[in-house]
């Protein structure tokens, strides 16, 4: 392998090379994908181009299904570097790629696998739940995953007396700890998209448009949750726009999926929340990282590839095999 090109990678995070501006990047993208058998996995997050051309697109959870069963060699994912390495725990014989490798993860960061060691270490009696966005060493010291989508119904499936330490969303957690009534100690991590969101602007926004519903993701802080008329993962989000008959929805959650209310109900409006300053903060600046030329550059030059050590793979599969197990128990 070019060793300039690698330390390009290590440098910038993709592969830079000219590209023909005349390329249709679709049809490129489409017939590299049959060549090398690939399937591209999007999360709704990514921008517009890119979740057009996906295989599949979903949130945590349903990306975590798909990687699992997929029969493509090589998985390319859209998504955020966390979401990459979970492919590659669920798939460790296929070559998993991410366009850009510096698609990181703010909650991720906020908790670093040799403090959270020291942190379990506390409670030794305790069972650790950790919210799927982490990293892989993270999941390695976990007895489940869970995702936005089943945290609440993983911690009911546990015997009442068990106690649980849930990390590293705080948020999340609190919001989990409050539906089912259960003493969880929380890790102190957080995402910034989530929690950048005004309390004083919603309710502005509210007033001018007092038909719209209020949604909003239960990473967002418990202030935000509590104006909400609906609480939900990224596809429980979504499905409410869909089945709910209001024509108006203030969404409070990463930007992108606004992209898959509008295809799924075009006579509808989707009003993303402000956040508390003037920057585009409901952007998640990880996320949208990638672009539909990094994509192509990716599948074309089969790099970055992500890789993940084999001791962690075998010790954090487990706690998200056991995740998927109790998803389909209950149907989610």
């Amino acid at each position: 392998m070019n060793i300039d090109v690698l330390e390009e990678i290590n440098k910038k995070g993709f592969v830079e090379e000219e590209i023909d501006p005349t390329l249709d990047l679709f049809a490129e993208i489409e017939k590299l994908k049959k060549e090398k058998n690939a399937i591209i996995l999007a999360h709704y997050y990514q921008e517009p181009d890119i979740q057009d051309i996906a295989d599949y697109i979903g949130d945590s959870l349903g990306l975590s299904q798909e990687a699992a069963k997929t029969d493509a060699d090589v998985i390319v994912f859209a998504g955020v570097h966390f979401m990459a390495e979970t492919a590659k725990i669920l798939s460790p014989s296929k070559k998993v790629l991410l366009p850009d490798v510096k698609a990181g993860c703010s909650l991720a960061d906020s908790c670093p696998p040799h403090l959270f060691k020291k942190f379990k270490e506390k409670y030794p009696d305790h069972l650790v739940i950790t919210y799927v966005n982490c990293t892989a060493e993270l999941k390695a010291l976990s007895d489940i995953v869970c995702t936005s989508t089943n945290a609440v119904q993983i911690v009911e499936s546990l015997p009442k007396e068990q106690k649980i330490i849930f990390g590293p969303d705080r948020n999340l957690g609190a919001y989990v700890a409050k539906k089912t009534g259960r003493d969880l100690v929380l890790w102190n991590g957080a995402c910034m998209v989530h929690e950048i969101f005004s309390q004083e602007k919603i309710t502005k926004l509210k007033e001018r448009h007092p038909e719209a519903k209020f949604i909003a993701h239960p990473e967002c802080e418990e202030v935000v949750l509590k104006m909400a008329d609906y609480v939900g993962s990224t596809t429980g989000l979504l499905k409410y726009t869909i089945s709910n008959p209001a024509k108006e929805f203030i969404v409070a959650t990463e930007s992108g999926i606004i992209h898959q209310m509008e295809k799924a109900c075009p006579d509808k409006t989707f009003i993303p929340a402000p956040p508390n300053n003037s920057c585009a903060c409901n952007d998640c600046p990880y996320m949208k990282r990638n672009t539909l030329e990094k994509l192509y550059l990716c599948i074309k030059n089969g790099l970055p590839e992500v890789t993940v050590p084999e001791h962690i793979i075998e010790q954090a599969r487990k706690p998200i095999q056991r995740m998927l197990d109790i998803s389909a128990e209950l149907g989610l």
